[in-house]
């Protein structure tokens, strides 16, 4: 369970003062030793707080080891879109959760429990993020652009990458808790992990949802084209493989709405993804299968374009 450490974070950032010096005392309240790295990124529309935490595992890639490396990723615009709207907004989910498994994960070491491989967490905290318009309802903008995201937030070091975002605001998902995706790589959508189907449905009791994704959602920012949100954008900077996990809802509810955050929704989410960290680094999960992967680029080629702007556009990386 992590309802203690979501309650404790979201107390954290349901605040006008919310920064990452104060995330970093938390977590260094939990266990002083933390590896936590907070820094202020400014982007075309404002700054906010960059947080990344490394915790080594027993058999990691920091203890000269061979265990793979996950990132868990909480992608947001912002944590509140103050002063036009007052309090924590339902798109600071994405940093809610990642924070929380931080702070659990922490707690487990202090309890003697150690995941075998390195994870690495990392979201940023920004108060103030400003809002834009998109159908059918509002999205939150942030300060920062999504390349600069991207560059601070996907490394070498990762070997897989879950990233959860609020994706309440569409009528592609309509159910209320979370659902993932398909795994992308290099510009590629690929078959659904039946691994990871395998821990959703154990840490649910549920049947898995898994949402649909276009070729538009696994494109940069930028290019000018539809995008269901900017959970896939960690695919366009990384080899390693993403899989997407949404935090979601019946109907469609704005990303800078206050009041939709739902702390159990958020809870089932986190565990979910704790559970894939440890059974990523254990070797008992996949995302993708490498020989199917191996045959598709044989028949078919690259796809790594996708990646990419593309060619011929004149827009840029700013959204």
């Amino acid at each position: 369970m992590l309802m203690k450490q979501l309650i404790e974070v979201y107390d954290l950032l349901d605040s006008s003062y919310a920064s990452g010096k104060q995330v970093e005392s938390y977590l260094k309240g939990i266990r002083s030793d933390a590896d936590v790295e907070v820094y202020t990124l400014e982007g075309p529309k404002g700054k906010t707080d960059m947080v990344k935490v490394r915790i080594p595992g027993i058999k990691g890639k920091s203890k000269g080891m061979d265990a793979p490396t996950i990132g868990l990723l909480g992608r947001l615009g912002g944590l509140g879109a103050r002063p036009e709207r007052i309090g924590f907004v339902s798109d600071g989910d994405g940093a809610l959760i990642a924070i929380s498994l931080a702070a659990k994960i922490l707690d487990m070491q202090n309890k003697g429990d150690h995941l075998d491989g390195d994870v690495f967490i990392s979201t940023h905290v920004c108060p103030d993020a400003p809002t834009r318009e998109h159908h059918p309802v509002p999205f939150m903008d942030s300060p920062v652009n999504m390349a600069q995201v991207n560059r601070e937030e996907v490394t070498e070091e990762l070997d897989a990458i879950l990233s959860v975002d609020t994706t309440k605001g569409n009528r592609i998902i309509n159910t209320r808790g979370f659902a993932i995706s398909p795994t992308v790589k290099d510009g590629y959508i690929l078959k659904v992990s039946e691994s990871i189907l395998d821990l959703m449905q154990m840490t649910t009791g549920k049947q898995p949802f898994v949402y649909a994704l276009s070729q538009q959602d696994i494109t940069p920012y930028g290019n000018g084209l539809y995008h269901l949100n900017s959970i896939l954008q960690p695919a366009t900077a990384t080899k390693a493989p993403v899989i997407g996990v949404a935090v979601t809802t019946e109907a469609p509810v704005a990303g800078c709405a206050t009041g939709a955050t739902h702390i159990t929704d958020c809870e089932e989410t986190a565990r979910f993804m704790l559970e894939v960290a440890k059974a990523y680094g254990r070797g008992e999960c996949s995302f993708y299968d490498v020989a199917e992967y191996e045959r598709i680029q044989y028949l078919y080629g690259s796809m790594d374009h996708f990646q990419t702007l593309g060619t011929g556009n004149e827009c840029d990386d700013d959204a």
